[in-house]
């Protein structure tokens, strides 16, 4: 007999990220190829960070710090938070799962958006629980309403992408507001706002200060996508209650977080002025892209991220391999869409010359 895993293991599709540029290119005899899939920044790290990596680099035969404490010092001292309100972890994709290992099982419900997060099925599915989809409301939009209803005795947490990925779109103050105070203080309510930084509407919250108060309220973060640190696998949790942290850094990997990634996090968060000036070159170079779209006719709407999102349904498989043939790599989710990570200005005129073609018909 042949061993076998669990059936609903066996039936899960894999997690396929982005495709790598580098074997593209190779493959269409191209000097190189431009990734505008994996929602990655353009810039390459911060001098201070580099420094900060080289120097921890020395210690790498010895365990990193398991308990991240400078890590979450540095991130209390951020945030106004507790020590013991905060979760180091390797990557919020990671704190996601790790959540979903210390309050949902077997029989649980988990219930997010759809279409959202797309780990969000896959690790609900690992961790034993159910997941329920709940339909995006006209394409773009979390339906607060939809998910507050779907909440029965057997949910255990609810996820809120915010800015969604990959639809790009955000929940504004006073709907959030009515939800969380709509949802059972028996359910965990996950804010993941992996795209915070990217965000410049003044009426869409910042999830940290809503948890004030809300003890069932958490707040997912990383430093892949605003700090440049997608290859070292770094990220944070904030919750309302320190015993929600608390029961997440019980599910820890031991030493997952590398003593390169800890040192780099602490640094970047010291060079957060230059950060944010970043995040903001890019907010200007996203509402540009946007205004070429629809300037050559594309349907789209307002991005609150790093990315755009194409609502091109069946077309969007056959417009993605269309811009992999002129070299661009973006992501399509079949049936429903295209998002493209917003690239340097070249790249994203690369970009913008494929998609004039093609949406404008």
């Amino acid at each position: 007999m042949s061993l076998k895993p669990r059936a609903d293991i066996a039936s899960l599709p894999a997690y396929k990220p982005g495709r790598n540029p580098a074997d593209l290119a190779r493959e269409l005899g191209l000097a190189s190829a431009v990734k505008l899939a994996s929602n990655e920044v353009a810039f390459g790290p911060l001098p201070s960070v580099i420094d900060a990596v080289t120097a921890a680099a020395g210690s790498m035969n010895r365990y990193p710090d398991n308990g991240a404490q400078l890590l979450t010092e540095a991130l209390a001292a951020k945030t106004g938070k507790d020590a013991g309100q905060i979760a180091v972890g390797c990557g919020s994709v990671s704190l996601c799962q790790q959540l979903l290992q210390a309050y949902a099982g077997p029989g649980d419900e988990v219930i997010f958006a759809w279409r959202s997060f797309e780990a969000y099925p896959l690790l609900v599915t690992v961790s034993g629980a159910v997941p329920v989809m709940v339909p995006l409301r006209d394409r773009y939009h979390h339906d607060l309403d939809a998910m507050a209803a779907a909440i029965t005795d057997r949910t255990k947490v609810v996820f809120v992408c915010n800015p969604n990925n990959p639809t790009s779109t955000a929940v504004r103050r006073d709907p959030l507001l009515r939800f969380l105070d709509s949802v059972p203080d028996t359910v965990v309510v996950a804010l993941d706002e992996a795209y915070r930084e990217f965000v410049a509407d003044p009426d869409i919250p910042d999830g940290i200060e809503l948890a004030d108060g809300r003890p069932n309220v958490c707040v997912l973060r990383t430093f892949s996508k605003a700090y440049g640190l997608a290859g070292l696998r770094v990220g944070y949790l904030v919750a309302g209650d320190p015993a929600v942290a608390e029961a997440v850094r019980k599910t820890y990997v031991p030493f997952s977080v590398s003593s390169v990634a800890q040192a780099a996090a602490v640094a970047s968060l010291a060079a957060e002025d230059e950060m944010l000036a970043r995040c903001t070159a890019v907010v200007v170079e996203r509402e540009r892209v946007i205004a070429k779209l629809r300037d050559a006719g594309a349907e789209l709407p307002d991005s609150h991220a790093n990315f755009i999102w194409l609502p091109l349904g069946d077309a969007a498989t056959d417009f993605a391999a269309a811009c992999e043939q002129r070299g661009i790599i973006v992501r399509p989710f079949a049936g429903d869409g295209v998002r493209v990570t917003i690239g340097a200005p070249a790249e994203n005129d690369a970009f913008l010359a494929i998609a004039a073609e093609r949406v404008s018909r």
